[in-house]
């Protein structure tokens, strides 16, 4: 077995600590990555501190990884040893359902495994990429482009496709009008993207004080939620990064003829609807999780066309409590990344 060191947490009020653990042997189809930044997700917290589902402790958190290939094996033809390489949500899938099939593996019906507090195939808790190497699949390792610098590249493996997917899958496109609701670590991924694919973007937000780094990225427009009612049936597609509850209702007004509204945060309550919003306008409400590989690849792909990248804080490792309670409060511009080198020296 490989051992590496990682920063765990052995309980939901727990500090975090490094520990030594084990990662498999590089099998004929694995990548063994040695990690040089893991972004820190919104989720970590939520997993970590047993906030949402089941807990598996200890925890070693992060599925934004970004490193570089270290060793392959013998059956992997796609990547080689100096490789860099990134690892997202998932480590594994049932590879046979017609999710994974299509190549939408973070849909599978029979069994992903998640990157971290998942159950991988041996029955052994997954850990994730607080830590100095990881051993995955080839089929999960995405190639990051020499262009794209790694520490802002890692938060684009899980923020990136979650932003990507619906704005391909729901028609961003030159002479669409695509709103981002939140421009926070998600939404300012989606208004560059946005942006790159030609869409007319406006942020909506509750307040004015990141309309300069909306419109540095690529906004065409900025409103508050005092716009709301000027805005009535104004967009085709609205994107929302929301976590917490809002007026569902009243940003379905927004939409126009046949628009869109996807949902990607998660409050801690249900989202409540009028449902003679949703006849007006012949409207939609969607959903929607993180992209699968294929898509994760392209991603990367367009993202170092368009000088597409996160705008990080990378920090220590010793400063992951900091960084999980100033997450808490939405205090970061706009995405946390830790630096894996500084594990030995927390």
């Amino acid at each position: 077995m490989i051992t590496a060191r990682a920063r765990a947490m052995a309980g939901p009020t727990e500090p975090f600590r490094t520990i030594t653990v084990e990662r498999r042997d590089v099998g004929s189809h694995d990548v063994l990555l040695e990690i040089a930044y893991c972004g820190v997700c919104h989720t970590d917290v939520h997993h970590a501190r047993a906030e949402i589902g089941h807990t598996r402790y200890p925890i070693v958190p992060g599925h934004e990884i970004a490193g570089v290939v270290r060793e392959v094996g013998t059956e992997v033809a796609e990547l080689a040893a100096g490789d860099r390489g990134g690892v997202g949500c998932l480590v594994d899938s049932c590879r046979v359902c017609s999710a994974c099939r299509a190549g939408q593996e973070s849909y599978c019906r029979h069994g992903k495994v998640l990157t971290y507090n998942g159950v991988g195939r041996d029955g052994a808790t997954t850990l994730g990429g607080y830590s100095e190497l990881v051993v995955v699949d080839e089929r999960f390792v995405a190639r990051i482009p020499d262009s794209l610098p790694l520490d802002a590249a890692a938060p684009l493996l899980c923020a990136g496709v979650t932003m990507y997917q619906p704005l391909r899958r729901w028609g961003a496109a030159p002479g669409k009008r695509v709103g981002v609701l939140g421009f926070g670590g998600l939404g300012h991924l989606g208004v560059q993207i946005s942006h790159a694919l030609g869409a007319h973007t406006t942020v909506l937000e509750r307040t004015d004080d990141r309309r300069a780094d909306a419109e540095r990225l690529g906004a065409d427009d900025y409103r508050t939620t005092g716009d709301l009612d000027a805005l009535r049936d104004s967009f085709d597609l609205i994107v929302s990064t929301v976590p917490s509850n809002y007026d569902l209702t009243a940003h379905l007004d927004l939409l126009d003829l046949g628009g869109t509204l996807v949902n990607l945060g998660v409050p801690d309550e249900p989202l409540r609807v009028d449902p003679y919003t949703l006849l007006t306008n012949r409207r939609t409400l969607a959903g929607s999780m993180s992209g699968g590989m294929p898509q994760t690849r392209e991603m990367l792909g367009f993202c170092a066309e368009h000088g597409i990248k996160a705008e990080v804080e990378v920090i220590p490792a010793k400063q992951l409590e900091e960084a999980f309670d100033r997450l808490t409060a939405g205090d970061v511009r706009y995405r946390f990344v830790l630096d894996a080198a500084t594990i030995t020296e927390a």
